[in-house]
């Protein structure tokens, strides 16, 4: 621009601004002559040559209004001149000159023509202004201020109803409507924001941001309401609310805390209820408490309605997070498909992220609700003794949180080791004291005991006692009035009476087919012995059977106590009845190892045989003591010294068989108790069955031996047989009235035994044991009989015989019992008489079956007349060589 505005000067050219002070400036335009138009139309026509040509020009041309042209271009000629150079060069100048001077002359014609349109455009609007009156402009600015002043007073009903909504939103909250007072506040918010230059906005502000805090804190309280009681429509209004306020997860994290509270809340009240109102008073101390303290302060008779309502109430509150959880699982579904149709990648991605957050907090929050819940369930039953309880009372305690645990295993999958470590420690406790004051109880029925039987049903059995009712029960004991569904193996099982004079033998099982029933009422074939004391035990054993199953935890110690009941029982039998030292001095074998090992257990373990404590005992041997019971006494009014009643058979049968009756129901439990007993402790409840409850049968030997020793007068029959003359010199054809004697004796037991029979029924096999005791003595009497002989030729070992013959002959009349007992005993004896020297000794060292005295005599009275002193030395040292093992 610099560089036209000079060549626009050096060309005598006005500028713009002095051409368009002038508007005849057009007129005053001189025109080129002809010889200038022909020399600017030889000029290069092409815009790209013209502007290069433009270029072409020094710069020096156009640096300042003074240059002096023609001494520049002469000052720039060489010394030497050469015509055509300089024609050339002068062509050079004269063609950028052409080109510039076009350039100049079209800018200015285009700035002479803008400057006639501007004054055309100035004449037109002076025009225009005095066209328009004063009056229309007025009118256009009244129309601006109206649109300003509608706007204004929109805004003002705006502000107006801003300030209004305190009074809505305090009708919503009380409707509970949580979601519309939230929207509405931050629509309120929104708008406010807008508004914000106006003054009296800002409180305003202020304002609404007080109402939403308070509304959040109304939200809280709304949503510790739903861990009482959950209400769906509240629930989802809550949660609505939430999302509106972006605190989804917040909700999650206040609602756990609210759980927690709630369970510490509702334990504390239910204890507080019940312990203020058994105080009688309105004490507030007890508000002052710790909830384990409180938990000491609940009285056994309110113990268990408060336990109730305390697990009720728990429960409830389990119940209302199940239910949350319900809810959530079903809207999350419902969010998933909404989301699945959905564009919004970014909202759909941070809902998936709150909603993952929330199933896993309140797959957590399970575990740790029912943690919260057995734990203060465990505080209420560790503050209160409960050994103290009845035991109906103890096994509801044990009902209810069996029931709980229930509900905490559907709950949460829980096991709970926390309310089973608990219940167990009160549990033992409890039952170590009930067994105690069972086994004292047991004790005093066992010393007051009768042994009188106890009428119950054929098919009575442990069943029948076990969570049972009293009528139940009762109709258990009545005795049963017809033997029409008896089974026939079990009428086999019976003494029967025999009508007649004659002598009456022990039933066989086919004799028994065809017998008549029994005519005297107590005599039941089918119907099991037993005592008081007997159906006492089955109760308590069912009783145990029910704690075990309700707390399998302490099923051992439940089995091992009601082991120690069998135990009691079986050994009160025995010192009752079958405690006999002579016993043993028989070497009969009457109790075997196995019983005797049995009965040294329990009397070792069980049985406290101190008179008095020792003051001076520690410690562990005290508490030894309390783990045992004294060993009982046989009532007074049991007789078991008369003949009449052979000896008191009744009271032993109903003793004994009561005993095997209770070995059979145990022997049913058996795999009940298998079936809780943890497996470590198996190998004990084995042990149990097959040294314990096997042997109850095998006391029927001893006992029944009791009676088989008096019930005969053997002594009476030895002194007839030492009455005998056995050397005689000639056969006898009649045999000796000793064998008369023995077999009246038998005559006599059997019609005492079936006046025993007319009290109790005698099984079948405890009449084959009395018979065959009997028949074993009344042997072994005519061999020691035989014995005492001081004389005897081949005459009176044959007399010997036709007496053993006659009394097998007529004692197999009075008996079913094949083959008889010890007949070989006696028989093998009388057969030695014949034995030679050398025999005889092979004989001795091979029948260690009879006394030393026994065999003395068969040396000395057999052999010692025809045998030397030595040889007869010899044979008495072999009998001393086989007594001295014996002593």
């Amino acid at each position: 621009m610099q560089k036209i505005k000079s060549l626009m000067t050096r060309q005598g050219l006005k500028s713009p601004q002095e051409s368009l002070s002038d508007l005849g400036a057009i007129e005053s335009l001189r025109v080129p002559g002809k010889e200038e138009f022909r020399e600017l139309r030889e000029q290069p026509s092409d815009p790209q040559a013209e502007q290069e040509l433009i270029n072409s020009i020094e710069q020096v041309y156009f640096s300042v209004d003074s240059f002096d042209i023609v001494k520049y271009e002469l000052e720039k000629l060489p010394p030497v001149l050469n015509l055509q150079e300089l024609e050339a060069y002068r062509d050079k100048l004269k063609q950028q000159q052409a080109a510039e001077l076009e350039r100049v002359t079209s800018l200015q014609t285009g700035l002479q023509l803008a400057a006639v349109i501007c004054t055309n455009g100035r004449r037109h609007l002076n025009i225009a202004k005095e066209g328009f009156t004063q009056a229309s402009l007025g009118l256009l600015a009244n129309q601006r201020k109206r649109q300003l002043l509608i706007g204004l007073l929109k805004s003002l009903r705006t502000i107006k109803t801003l300030q209004r909504t305190d009074v809505r939103l305090s009708e919503m909250l009380e409707e509970e409507d949580y979601p519309g007072a939230i929207q509405l506040c931050l629509e309120c918010q929104k708008a406010a924001s807008t508004f914000k230059h106006y003054s009296c906005i800002s409180e305003l502000n202020s304002k609404l941001q007080d109402t939403l805090e308070q509304i959040e804190e109304q939200l809280d309280v709304a949503l510790s309401k739903i861990c009482k009681n959950f209400d769906i429509n509240h629930y989802t209004k809550v949660q609505q609310a939430y999302r509106l306020l972006g605190k989804t997860q917040t909700a999650m994290d206040q609602l756990h805390m609210h759980f927690t509270q709630a369970i510490h809340n509702t334990v504390f009240q239910v204890v507080l209820g019940y312990v203020e109102l058994c105080a009688g008073n309105t004490d507030t101390k007890f508000q002052k408490l710790q909830y384990k303290d409180l938990c000491t302060h609940v009285t056994p008779d309110s113990y268990i309605p408060c336990l109730a309502d305390l697990c009720k109430a728990l429960w409830e509150v389990m119940l209302s997070y199940y239910r949350t959880m319900e809810w959530h699982e079903k809207h999350d579904n419902e969010d998933t498909a909404s989301a699945s149709e959905g564009s919004n990648m970014i909202g759909t991605e941070e809902t998936n992220f709150d909603r993952g957050y929330i199933k896993k907090k309140l797959e957590h929050g399970l575990t740790r609700i029912w943690q919260d819940v057995q734990l203060k369930v465990k505080t209420y039953l560790l503050g209160t003794d409960l050994s103290i309880f009845k035991y109906d009372d103890f096994i509801f305690v044990l009902d209810i949180i069996s029931r709980l645990m229930q509900v905490g295993e559907e709950f949460c999958g829980s096991k709970s080791e926390v309310l089973q470590e608990s219940i167990r420690k009160q549990s033992v406790n409890y039952f170590k004291n009930y067994h105690r004051t069972r086994l004292d109880e047991l004790r005093m029925f066992l010393e007051n005991e009768t042994w009188e039987l106890c009428p119950v049903k054929s098919n009575f059995s442990i069943l029948q006692l076990h969570y049972e009712s009293d009528e139940q029960e009762k109709s258990a004991y009545q005795e049963y009035d017809s033997d029409s569904d008896v089974p026939e193996e079990l009428k086999r099982d019976y003494v029967d009476e025999q009508t007649g004079d004659g002598p009456v033998k022990s039933v066989s099982r086919e004799t028994l087919k065809s017998r008549k029933k029994s005519d005297y009422s107590l005599n039941k074939v089918n119907a099991p012995i037993l005592t008081n004391t007997t159906l006492n035990v089955i109760r308590l054993v069912g009783k145990y059977m029910q704690m075990m199953n309700i707390l399998k935890p302490i099923a051992f110690d439940v089995i091992h106590f009601m082991s120690q009941l069998f135990d009691y029982y079986l050994y009160a039998i025995y010192t009752f009845f079958g405690r006999n030292d002579s016993l043993e001095s028989t070497g009969l074998g009457l109790s075997s190892s196995r019983l005797r090992t049995t009965l040294n257990r329990i009397q070792e373990s069980l049985i406290d045989l101190e008179v008095s404590a020792d003051p001076t005992a520690t410690l562990t041997a005290a508490e030894e003591r309390k783990e045992k019971v004294p060993s009982p006494h046989l009532s007074h009014l049991v007789v078991l010294t008369s003949g009449d009643t052979l000896y008191g058979l009744a009271e032993r049968v109903v003793a004994t068989e009561s005993l095997v009756f209770l070995a059979e129901q145990f022997e049913f439990l058996q795999p009940h108790l298998d079936a809780v007993m943890p497996a470590v402790k198996k190998p004990f409840l084995q042990q149990f069955y097959s040294q314990t409850v096997s042997t109850a049968s095998e006391l029927r030997k001893p006992i029944y031996w009791i009676v088989a020793g008096k019930a005969l007068d053997y002594e009476q029959m030895l002194l007839l047989m030492a009455n005998v003359k056995w050397d005689v010199k000639e056969i006898m054809s009649q045999h000796n009235i000793y064998v008369d004697a023995l077999l009246k004796e038998f005559e006599q037991f059997n019609r005492r035994l079936n006046e025993v029979s007319k009290r109790v029924r005698i099984p079948l096999p405890v009449s084959n044991i009395l018979w065959e005791h009997c028949i074993r003595l009344a042997n072994r009497t005519i061999v020691e009989g035989y014995a005492n002989v001081k004389k005897c030729s081949n005459e009176g070992r044959a007399l010997m015989q036709l007496d053993f013959q006659q009394f097998l002959m007529k004692l197999e009349k009075l008996t079913d019992i094949r083959p008889i007992p010890d007949k070989e005993f006696v028989e093998t004896y009388i057969k030695a008489y014949y034995l030679t020297e050398n025999d005889m000794e092979r004989w001795i060292k091979e029948h260690r079956e009879y006394s030393t005295k026994q065999l003395t005599n068969l040396v000395n009275v057999c052999l010692g007349s025809h045998i030397n002193k030595k040889a007869r030395q010899k044979l008495l040292a072999a009998i001393d060589d086989i007594d001295r093992p014996k002593r």
